[in-house]
């Protein structure tokens, strides 16, 4: 049975973003934290960090945020960058800006490059980002493909072959499933996460991706009607369709 983590309120609340300890204390002296519908004005008490807090406790009469451990999902647009450093929109910017100072940081499962568009999942959680990201697990990616030519016949089977060698690489790649969808068009789903993996297969096959976009990772879909740049938080039985 696993036990119900506990934190000082000031030390939560600091790595959520909220602000230093002081702030969190001022906070609290002047009677913006309340719990359970009562005011909190020790903010060095210990307290249960349980999924439902953020439905018992309020800062400034808001909701807490989300506590650590979310799972965030993503429909990441087209030209936003998967970090925290480089110039230019990253997919950091769709969450809110507290959000950025959360202590352990929210990081990206995996990365999609600037021109691919889709299914992105975004966590604070180190042990489920690397449980993810494992090539053990062999978590299924799926990709909708627009190419620049019609498919060649033969490439279904040689991406099912396991003997496809990359190239600058020395190990073939793991068996990959394609679904044809017209004649220029393709379903693609890989159990590793190679740089430019999708693109770089195609290529080989002399043909040139125009168009990409992440479907599916495990048995988890992009909510229907969500637009790109939008973003959930999944539930636990959301997470666990990732490894089905």
């Amino acid at each position: 049975m696993t036990n119900t983590p506990t934190s000082r309120v000031d030390k939560l609340l600091s790595s959520m973003g909220y602000g230093s300890r002081n702030e969190v204390a001022r906070i609290a002296k002047r009677g913006g934290i309340t719990l359970d519908a009562g005011k909190l004005l020790d903010v060095t008490k210990r307290i249960s960090v349980t999924p439902d807090l953020p439905a018992r406790m309020e800062i400034d009469g808001e909701a807490l945020d989300a506590v650590p451990g979310v799972v965030i999902v993503l429909n990441k647009p087209l030209g936003m960058t998967c970090s925290h450093k480089e110039n230019g929109a990253l997919v950091y910017d769709v969450l809110p800006e507290r959000w950025k100072r959360r202590d352990p940081a929210i990081s990206t499962i995996g990365r999609l490059d600037k021109q691919t568009s889709g299914l992105l999942l975004l966590t604070d959680d180190g042990g489920l980002l690397h449980r993810v990201i494992s090539p053990r697990r062999r978590v299924k990616k799926t990709y909708r493909v627009k190419l620049a030519r019609p498919l060649d016949g033969t490439v279904g089977d040689l991406f099912a072959s396991a003997r496809l060698m990359l190239e600058g690489e020395d190990k073939p790649l793991a068996p990959a499933e394609l679904e044809v969808v017209s004649e220029t068009e393709a379903l693609l789903t890989v159990t590793e996460g190679r740089y430019h993996q999708v693109r770089r297969m195609f290529a080989a096959t002399g043909n040139h991706v125009e168009k990409l976009h992440r479907e599916r990772v495990g048995g988890l879909s992009l909510p229907h009607g969500m637009a790109p740049g939008q973003w959930n938080l999944l539930s636990e039985e959301e997470i666990a369709l990732i490894f089905q």
